[in-house]
């Protein structure tokens, strides 16, 4: 009994210290926008986006170095999944998500050029040996890896999102409205919040994972669900509050900022430490991602425009509830 009990008393711990961290990370970052009058989309694409992304990098890491590889590129696309279904749909039911025009034609097309580009990578050796057409989506054997030069691409990427983030930032002139508190508490408050995090989520992950096994599941489905769950718990946790706090910008601009540094970034340090290897079902899921952001784009252009209603928010949490039936169904 005390086999499971423990691992569960620190998930729930783990739990607690994420709710707080978001909260003080949030706060921190809103009055570090408004003391340097920098605009809340660039805090949230950069500071938050990062900080909430570091479970992510810790956790990927520390599964390739393990070997469990399986685990390292499926916490990376199942949390992109979850960022843009299970949190983007979540915030949007607290508030309509209305998203400033550069985040709309700028930020989500740089998420969905990091979702192109992983399904190429995951395609490149099928489409050269022209077995496309005979791809099981279900099967778990290798198609070819993601190599440390596809890592040194990826990191280009981040470099130039970096560049053009700062740019935006010279370009703003919006007046974010939030309290002013003094700057070294800002940070102050910023730092704890991302200690929070990282903590909080290492206790929620890797006794999540304990538990999992402890009952039989499978290594793959761990890192596409529970882990990348867990290590999404940031983002879903600071967008929330975010959300709640009327921060619309942080909501969003971190999610998105999210998905970039886990592909670019992520991915690309992963990369590089060991390749990763891409197996016949890995296909079904990034085509999940890239169907994922296309929903994105096409919500905030299509219908009501720069804006993601509760409506389109419960959409997107079904549908995220249909993936995961499909996971338990696929084994």
């Amino acid at each position: 009994m005390m086999e499971i009990l423990l691992p569960i008393i620190f998930l729930v711990l783990g739990i607690l210290i994420l709710l707080k961290g978001a909260d003080w990370l949030v706060t921190g970052a809103s009055s570090v926008a408004a003391v340097l009058k920098i605009s809340p989309i660039v805090i949230g694409l950069t500071v938050v986006a990062f900080g909430t992304s570091s479970p992510e990098l810790i956790v990927s890491v520390a599964s390739v170095l393990s070997g469990n590889t399986d685990i390292a590129l499926g916490n990376i696309i199942g949390s992109n999944i979850a960022n843009i279904l299970l949190i983007l749909g979540a915030s949007a039911l607290l508030t309509p998500l209305v998203v400033h025009k550069n985040t709309v034609w700028k930020e989500i097309p740089m998420s969905f050029l990091g979702a192109i580009i992983l399904f190429l990578l995951a395609l490149e050796e099928i489409i050269d040996k022209g077995k496309i057409l005979n791809l099981n989506l279900q099967s778990t054997q290798e198609i070819g890896s993601i190599s440390a030069s596809n890592g040194l691409v990826l990191l280009l990427f981040f470099v130039i999102f970096l560049y053009y983030t700062f740019g935006i930032s010279k370009a703003s002139a919006e007046e974010p409205r939030v309290k002013k508190k003094k700057l070294s508490s800002s940070v102050g408050l910023v730092v704890v919040g991302l200690v929070g995090l990282a903590l909080g989520s290492r206790l929620l992950v890797d006794n999540g994972v304990m538990i999992a096994r402890f009952f039989g599941v499978s290594e793959v489905f761990i890192g596409l669900t529970l882990v990348a769950v867990g290590t999404s718990l940031p983002e879903l946790v600071t967008s929330l509050v975010a959300a709640a706090k009327k921060q619309v910008d942080i909501a969003v601009g971190n999610i998105i900022g999210s998905n970039i540094f886990n592909i670019f970034f992520v991915l690309g340090i992963t990369s590089l430490i060991r390749p990763l290897p891409l197996r016949e079902q890995n296909v079904s899921d990034i085509l999940v991602l890239f169907a994922s952001t296309a929903l994105l784009f096409g919500s905030l252009f299509v219908m009501k425009k720069h804006t993601l209603d509760r409506s389109e928010g419960v959409f997107m949490i079904l549908s995220y509830v249909a993936y995961v039936v499909f996971l338990v169904i696929r084994g």
